[in-house]
């Protein structure tokens, strides 16, 4: 993988994303895929699982921009920032980590986000 190869990754990432194709995962996404919505959550695995996770989700308007921060062999990490509403009433910083297959589609994903003015310490946290 490359930069531009994993950039057009994200680009069909976020076209599925905004218009709902949920058939258009088995393009971006390997049958056995493991998709992790925090580095601490259990992972959806398969598609079968990434669509019904796609489906909780609502057609909110969004406004979101990418780039890469690394790609190595077949692992890269993707730095995004993403605005719901228009109003933008909710905004967060995140961070892909990404394994791609052979065949460019993502084995394994895991996502790192960050809403902003939540607390980001264990100190500061519920618990």
């Amino acid at each position: 993988m490359d930069r531009e190869q994993v950039m057009r990754w994200v680009a069909g990432y976020e076209r599925a994303w905004r218009t709902g194709d949920l058939e258009g995962l088995a393009t971006l996404f390997t049958e056995d895929a493991r998709y992790s919505r925090s580095p601490y959550d259990e992972s959806e695995v398969g598609l079968d699982a990434i669509r019904a996770f796609w489906l909780e989700d609502d057609d909110e308007v969004f406004a979101a921009t990418a780039e890469p921060v690394a790609v190595e062999g077949r692992d890269a990490v993707v730095r995004l920032e993403v605005r719901y509403g228009d109003p933008v009433r909710q905004e967060y910083r995140d961070l892909w980590v990404l394994r791609f297959a052979d065949d460019g589609r993502v084995e394994d994903f895991e996502e790192w986000p960050y809403w902003p003015e939540k607390d980001h310490t264990a100190e500061s946290g519920d618990g």
